[in-house]
Parts: C-alpha cells; sequence; structure tokens
C-alpha cells in the first residue's frame, strides 16, 4: 500500500533541498523559490508538472516505479531515501518483483561516463537512467511513453532512425533477446510486469510472437552492434553489459575502438547529446 501523505511531504523537502547547480541547472537568474522549481523536476523527470503538483499534495495515484526511479536520478537520493520513496509508492523492494531502484554509486558511475553512451536497465529491460550520449544515440527516450520506455518493446515496435545490428544474422538479435524475456518470467514469477510485457509484444509484432512461442531461454549478452544514425552514419560499436548483483541491474555501454571512424562519430554525437541537454532544460 502507498502513503500518499508521506510521499506528498517527503518529495516537497527533497525538492526544495536540491539547488539547480546540483541538479546542472544555469544559476545567473533571480530565483524566488527554494531549490528545483516543480516545472524544473517535471521536465528533468519526464513527467508533467501537474503530475508533481498532484503528488505533492497527495492527489495523484502512487507513481509506477519508473516514475520513482526517475524522481531518484533527479533529486538525487542515496539508496536509503530511494528504498524510502519506494516504499512509500508501495513498490516495496526484495518483494519478488522486478527491482527498478539505482543505487546511487550506479548513477555516479553514467554520470560521469560522459564519453561513452550508457544506460542502465531493469531485468525486464525497462530503461531507467541514460546519459546525453545515449539519448543522442538512441533517441530521447523523454520523447517516448513511460510505458514504452523498454528495449524489447522498442527493439520489435519502433519506427525510430537509429538502426543497431548484431554481427550475426537479425534473427538471432531477436531471437537472444525473446529468450532473455521469457528467463526473467522464470526468475520473478510473482511479478506480472514481464508476463505483461510479453502479452503486449505478442499483440504486435508477429516476430517476436512466432520468438515467444520457442520457448527458448537464454541470457542476452554483449555483442557487437552496427548503429545506422541519421545525423553521423555508420558507427561500429562494442555493446558491452554489467550486471549489479543487488537489484539485478543490466548497465549497458556502448565503445568504439580508439581511434577509429566509429571513435569521431561518437565524439560528434556527445555535441549532440550536449546541446540536448541544454534544449531540455531551457524549455
Amino acid at each position: 500500500m502507498s502513503d500518499s501523505g508521506e510521499l506528498a511531504a517527503v518529495l516537497r523537502v527533497w525538492r526544495e533541498r536540491l539547488t539547480p547547480h546540483l541538479a546542472g541547472l544555469p544559476t545567473n537568474t533571480t530565483r524566488r523559490t527554494k531549490g528545483l522549481r516543480r516545472e524544473e523536476l517535471a521536465v528533468l523527470a519526464g513527467v508533467s508538472v501537474d503530475y508533481i503538483v498532484r503528488l505533492e499534495q497527495g492527489r495523484a495515484s502512487a507513481p509506477s516505479a519508473q516514475v520513482c526511479a526517475a524522481l531518484a536520478r533527479v533529486l538525487q537520493l542515496n539508496d536509503t531515501e530511494q528504498e524510502h520513496l519506494f516504499r512509500l509508492a508501495g513498490h516495496a523492494t526484495g518483494s519478488g518483483h522486478v527491482s527498478q531502484l539505482v543505487p546511487a554509486s550506479i548513477r555516479r558511475l553514467v554520470e560521469r561516463t560522459g564519453e561513452r553512451p550508457v544506460a542502465v536497465f531493469d531485468a525486464m529491460w525497462n530503461l531507467l537512467l541514460w546519459n546525453p550520449l545515449w539519448a543522442a544515440l538512441a533517441g530521447d527516450p523523454l520523447q517516448l511513453r513511460e510505458a514504452d520506455r523498454n528495449l524489447v518493446w522498442l527493439h520489435f515496435t519502433s519506427t525510430s532512425d537509429c538502426h543497431m545490428y548484431g554481427p550475426g544474422s537479425t534473427e538471432a538479435l531477436d531471437a537472444s533477446l525473446v529468450a532473455d524475456l521469457r528467463r526473467t518470467t522464470g526468475r520473478y514469477p510473482a511479478d506480472p510486469q514481464p508476463r505483461q510485457l510479453a502479452a503486449r509484444l505478442n499483440e504486435t509484432s508477429p516476430q517476436f510472437r512466432e520468438l515467444w512461442q520457442r520457448h527458448e531461454i537464454a541470457e542476452h549478452g554483449p555483442t557487437i552492434k552496427r548503429v545506422v544514425h541519421s545525423d553521423v552514419g555508420i558507427l561500429e560499436l562494442d555493446c558491452d553489459i554489467l550486471t549489479t548483483q543487488r537489484h539485478d541491474l543490466r548497465i549497458v555501454l556502448y565503445t568504439a575502438e580508439p581511434g577509429s571512424e566509429s571513435d569521431s562519430r561518437l565524439a560528434l554525437l556527445a555535441t549532440i547529446g550536449a546541446q540536448y541537454v541544454r534544449d531540455a532544460t531551457r524549455s
């Protein structure tokens, strides 16, 4: 059960204690508001201002685990605070459900890996955290509905102009992701979310439906990706996947061979990513 009253109070405290400078926002204007404005929190977390207002007034339904993860990232909560947030919202950690809690140490890792695209996913490949270069490479996740910020969903349904290919057949990459999702459904039998995602994909993607019916189980691992990007062209990237012992998170990191053409194109994308952050915080 969620506690909307306590959640409302603690969100206001956390928002008001975070300075714009710490949040990476310009600080050269006169401010009457202590800490972050609600509008700024909404933009950085990818939710509406009205929803932030209702949360802080105790009038909104409990935020989803993905929204909690976004709020924890923006508000820079430590691990204890983040666990408290998830409990107040009715998402108790360690309950046999897929965890979307991102430890502060992992957030710092992502924030300090600015030269390489990096993102954090939960066990069913929901996107929880990313750096600007990831957004420049794969598209701005904040432009997607929360329910669509899932790697498997986007792989089988996205119309993005950024296309990623594995070194083998396209079907091999497809099959690897499907087998990984089926593995997750078995590891979290008490959590309906992985099965709900599979059902949604079965209705939407004939290719997913065919692969799901094979009942293959495997862990999706590191590979080499060929990325066709509309702004910088083709990049050959190593895709490494790191996993955490606690919370079962996947950290995905793309790198290019030093001095290669792909490395130069990543550097160009880093400039695009920096512009993306400036535009997002000014809008």
